[in-house]
């Protein structure tokens, strides 16, 4: 589909190329449509702006005389248009993210740096929950987009980022510390310790798949309390990478086999379509916020 555009612009193509047939050519229109453009131009202006000839057109003296006071023309509509661009897809004002304590923690400070030095006008603010928070948070509007695992993003624009490798973490010292790899069955016939419900779904997920339902001795909704009671020996428990990475200190971490991960992305309300929520999400795309050893996904 051609762009279109107006006389003067397609009268600086003319000039440009030396003919109307090569402009015709560039511009994706007839040598017809120029010529009667063009045409229209000269009645418009009441001077003659090119010769016609058999070999084709030259510009007249009193064209030329009008090339610049058109090119400043041309310009200023240029800038008109991006100014009308700019109004309607600037990135500024409130954006409200939610998030969870690992990416609290791991990348939003990366992502209020970028915008405070990118976009000065967007004020960033972050509500802090867990998964069933999160998704409600979206569903109901109250933040613009949040991020969550892909388990929990049914009926939602979800847009993988990261892939978060789960692990068993377990006290010093413990009998399977020392294990290059742990399975699921051998891991749950110790005490376990997980979140409270809406924060374990990942957890939750992969124990379901196995058919396994270990005992639980304490839940809690905050990481950092999971790994002290892990550190001090009163039970054991499964997290992701990007946890340890923010909150272990003390613990011993076991690969799980087989190989388990959750999938981490921002999701948005499907009537969703903030400028400055899509800038986060180009920002986290471009791999800006890698801080762990996680890969970032392609987005769909």
């Amino acid at each position: 589909m051609r762009e279109v555009r107006d006389r003067y612009e397609i009268f600086l193509k003319v000039c440009e190329t030396g003919s109307f047939s090569k402009a015709a050519e560039a511009l994706n229109y007839t040598q017809s449509g120029i010529s009667q453009m063009m045409a229209g131009l000269e009645e418009e202006l009441g001077i003659t702006l090119f010769a016609r000839g058999k070999k084709g057109v030259i510009l007249t003296d009193n064209g030329t005389q009008l090339i610049p006071y058109i090119q400043e023309m041309v310009n200023q509509k240029d800038k008109l248009r991006q100014a009308a661009f700019d109004i309607n897809n600037k990135v500024a004002g409130k954006l409200r993210i939610g998030s969870f304590s690992s990416v609290t923690a791991l990348r939003m400070p990366d992502v209020i740096r970028f915008f405070k030095e990118h976009y000065p006008e967007v004020e960033v603010e972050i509500l802090d929950g867990n998964y069933d928070e999160i998704r409600d948070w979206i569903m109901h509007g109250q933040v613009d987009c949040g991020f969550l695992s892909s388990i929990v993003a049914d009926d939602l624009k979800f847009y993988p980022l990261w892939k978060d490798r789960l692990c068993a973490v377990v006290q010093e010292g413990h009998s399977l510390a020392a294990r290059e790899s742990v399975t699921l069955e051998e891991l749950s016939e110790y005490p376990f310790i997980i979140e409270t419900p809406g924060c374990d779904n990942d957890i939750k997920h992969l124990l379901e798949r196995a058919s396994l339902k270990p005992k639980v001795s304490y839940s809690f909704r905050d990481d950092t309390l999971i790994m002290a009671f892990v550190k001090s020996g009163l039970g054991v428990t499964i997290s992701q990478e990007m946890v340890l990475h923010a909150f272990a200190r003390d613990v011993v971490s076991v690969p799980l086999v087989p190989e388990s991960f959750r999938t981490i992305g921002l999701a948005f309300a499907k009537t969703n379509n903030s400028v400055v929520a899509r800038t986060l999400l180009e920002y986290c795309r471009s791999g800006a916020t890698e801080s762990t050893e996680e890969a970032p996904l392609t987005g769909r």
